[in-house]
C-alpha cells in the first residue's frame, strides 16, 4: 500500500440570489491505497461526504447555503520515509512543484500577493 495526499477543492454555494463570489478551500486528504486511480476514488467520497448544507443549518456571512464538491486539484504521493519513520514535526510529506515568469513573481508569491504560475506535473 502506498499513501497519497488528495488536494480536495469544496466551495460555497448560496441557495438565494445570485452568487458573485465563490467562497472556496483546497483540503489536503491523507489516503492510504494500492494505486493512483484507487486513491482518487476514495478521495472522491470522502470529499463527497462533506457536501451539503447540514441540516439546513449551513450559513456564509448570513446568506443560507451549501458545501459543494468542486473536485479533486491534484494527487501526490507522499514520501514513504515520512510514512515508514512515523510523521513528526518538520517532516516533508509532499509538495508542489511550480514555475513562476521572475524574481518578482518569486517575492509575490512569497509575499502572499496574486501571481500567475504553472504547475509542472
Amino acid at each position: 500500500m502506498a499513501w497519497y495526499a488528495a488536494h480536495v477543492v469544496m466551495y460555497v454555494q448560496f441557495k438565494d440570489g445570485d452568487q458573485h463570489h465563490y467562497p472556496v478551500w483546497e483540503n489536503i486528504l491523507l489516503i492510504e491505497s494500492t494505486s493512483d486511480h484507487d486513491a482518487l476514488a476514495r478521495a472522491t467520497t470522502l470529499a463527497k461526504e462533506d457536501e451539503g448544507d447540514h441540516k439546513g443549518s449551513l450559513n456564509w456571512k448570513g446568506r443560507p447555503a451549501t458545501m459543494v464538491f468542486a473536485g479533486i486539484r491534484k494527487l501526490m504521493a507522499v514520501s514513504h520515509q515520512a510514512i515508514d519513520d512515523h510523521i513528526g514535526s518538520g517532516d516533508e510529506v509532499t509538495y508542489s512543484e511550480f514555475d513562476l515568469p521572475s524574481r518578482e513573481a518569486l517575492d509575490r508569491l512569497v509575499a502572499g500577493d496574486d501571481v500567475n504560475l504553472t504547475y509542472v506535473e
